[in-house]
């Protein structure tokens, strides 16, 4: 079974803006294009998993969002060879929906899109605890936190590997 490396993207692979509008300010963080590119050339599947509230709360409209999304796409790929597949959770904290962070529901529909179970050598990585618990709850066997260091988030994977 391949195994998934489901990512957050706000502060875990981009600097984060508090809901990002500008197409043109999406600056990738250091580290996570060479770290991801070497994860998926080792079998992983990514997916990159990521609450927005922002088109909820009225702060971005989706046409805003899509644009960010295209220029992080766009970004990542030239950076690292991977062009990333993305979920987003553009409902509010009090919409009650099942994709919402720290539900699993949006690595649940990543799943369901590559047909494939998550499996025990599934890895989440995010900046919150919320990105953690969707993980566990949707059965990844690892989750990082990231705290701004892809050199040692990347080991700590390739460890895990072993």
């Amino acid at each position: 079974m391949t195994p998934y490396l489901f990512l957050d993207r706000d502060a875990t692979l981009i600097r984060d803006t508090v809901y990002p509008r500008d197409p043109a300010a999406v600056e990738l963080l250091p580290g996570a294009a060479d770290a991801v590119g070497d994860l998926a050339r080792r079998g992983f599947t990514v997916a990159v998993v990521s609450n927005q509230s922002g088109v909820a709360r009225g702060f971005i409209t989706p046409d805003e969002a899509a644009a960010v999304d295209a220029r992080f796409v766009e970004l990542f790929a030239v950076a690292s060879g991977v062009t990333l597949a993305c979920w987003y959770c553009f409902h509010g904290p009090a919409d009650g929906c099942d994709c919402r962070k720290p539900k699993p529901g949006l690595l649940l529909q990543a799943a369901r899109h590559f047909g494939q179970p998550i499996g025990p050598r599934s890895v989440t990585v995010g900046d919150k605890p919320s990105d953690l618990d969707a993980g566990r709850a949707a059965g990844c066997g690892l989750t990082v936190l990231f705290e701004g260091d892809w050199p040692a988030v990347h080991a700590r994977i390739r460890e895990r590997l072993a």
